[in-house]
C-alpha cells in the first residue's frame, strides 16, 4: 500500500465519535462511498485502482477519505474481519440509559475502543452498541469497565449463529 493510505486509517477518527457529520457529502463524496463498499482493491496502490474507476487520481481519493473522516461525513473506514477467526470475539450489548444521561453515556462508551459502533433505539434498552475484543473473555471485562464508567448495567448478547448479509448503504 502507498504510504499515502497511513492517511486514512481505520482509527483515525477515534476521539470524535458520536458527533454529528459538519456537513453533507456531495455527489462525489458519495460516487466515492458507494464504489468503496465491498470489493476494495488487495494491491500495492489500491487508492490509485479506485481512483482510476471513478476518474479520479490517488491524492484526491486518499484527501476525500480524510475530509469525510474529520467532518464526520463517514465515522470508520477500514476492512471487516470474522475476528473468531483470529481468536477474539463480538458481543452484541445494550444498556438502558435515562434520557438526562444520554450524552454523557454515549461520551463514555464510545470512548472505549472495543466499541465499534452505537446505536440508539427507541425501546427501554435504547443503546444498543457492539463489543469487538482480542479474546473471547476480553467482552465480560469490557462490559465491566463500561459499567463502572457510567454506572449502569450492561446486557451482553452473544452470537448464537452466525449470518452473512452483505450490506451495501447508497451514498
Amino acid at each position: 500500500m502507498s504510504e499515502q493510505a497511513d492517511a486514512v486509517s481505520p482509527g483515525a477518527a477515534r476521539g470524535r465519535r458520536g458527533v454529528a457529520a459538519a456537513r453533507e457529502p456531495d455527489a462525489l463524496d458519495r460516487r466515492l462511498i458507494n464504489a468503496l463498499q465491498g470489493g476494495f482493491p488487495l494491491s500495492a496502490t489500491p487508492f490509485a485502482e479506485v481512483a482510476a474507476t471513478l476518474g479520479m487520481d490517488e491524492a484526491e481519493v486518499i484527501a476525500r477519505i480524510r475530509s469525510m473522516l474529520d467532518d464526520r461525513v463517514l465515522t470508520r473506514f477500514g476492512p471487516m474481519f470474522q475476528i473468531e477467526r483470529m481468536g477474539g470475539a463480538f458481543c452484541l450489548a445494550a444498556m438502558a440509559v435515562p434520557e438526562a444521561k444520554w450524552g454523557t453515556v454515549v461520551e463514555a462508551v464510545n470512548a472505549f475502543a472495543e466499541v465499534a459502533h452505537n446505536y440508539r433505539r427507541e425501546h427501554r434498552l435504547n443503546m444498543w452498541f457492539v463489543l469487538a475484543t482480542e479474546r473471547p473473555e476480553g467482552i465480560a471485562d469490557v462490559a465491566r469497565r463500561i459499567e463502572a464508567a457510567t454506572g449502569l448495567p450492561v446486557r451482553l448478547f452473544p452470537k448464537e449463529r452466525e449470518y452473512f448479509v452483505e450490506m451495501k448503504l447508497e451514498a
